[in-house]
């Protein structure tokens, strides 16, 4: 089993909207991020720590302006607090390792897979392609990840 940790070596080296995001709880613009049209197959981890945290095949188009995903790969690996920042009530989503800021969960996802919609921020992920997942250590979750149509 990886070990995954909030690492301060790979902390100093985050864009500054990497790091404005994941350790400012930050908000990239709304279409901007660089995973939102992304359709490989492969695992979104978080940039921090490596932890896994998305399955491609559980990305979908949301029409919100963030990548979106219907549930966690490790649903331990996704921590959620009450956020009423802004003026609004949501439920913020961390990294349980990294300790990421990653974006929020809403209750408005396709009702057929769960009706959930977890709204990240490209900035605190890491793509990790199926060709490359054995390699990197990711092997285990090969199977979780398909095609996405």
């Amino acid at each position: 089993m990886a070990k995954y940790e909030r690492n301060p070596d790979v902390i100093a080296t985050l864009s500054e909207e990497e790091f404005w995001v994941t350790q400012q709880s930050g908000t990239e613009r709304a279409g901007s991020g660089k995973l939102l049209y992304n359709k490989e197959p492969g695992l979104y981890v978080d940039i921090v720590s490596g932890e896994p945290l998305f399955a491609s095949s559980d990305k979908y188009e949301s029409g919100c302006g963030w990548p979106s995903f219907t549930k966690p790969i490790e649903a331990d690996h996704v921590k959620e607090f009450h956020d009423t920042s802004h003026g609004m009530v949501r439920t913020e989503v961390r990294s349980l390792h990294g300790d990421s800021h990653l974006g929020h969960v809403f209750p408005d996802g396709p009702r057929d897979r769960g009706g959930l919609r977890y709204c990240i921020n490209s900035a605190s992920l890491r793509f990790v392609h199926r060709d490359d997942m054995e390699g990197e250590g990711y092997g285990a979750y090969l199977e979780q990840v398909e095609d996405i149509t």
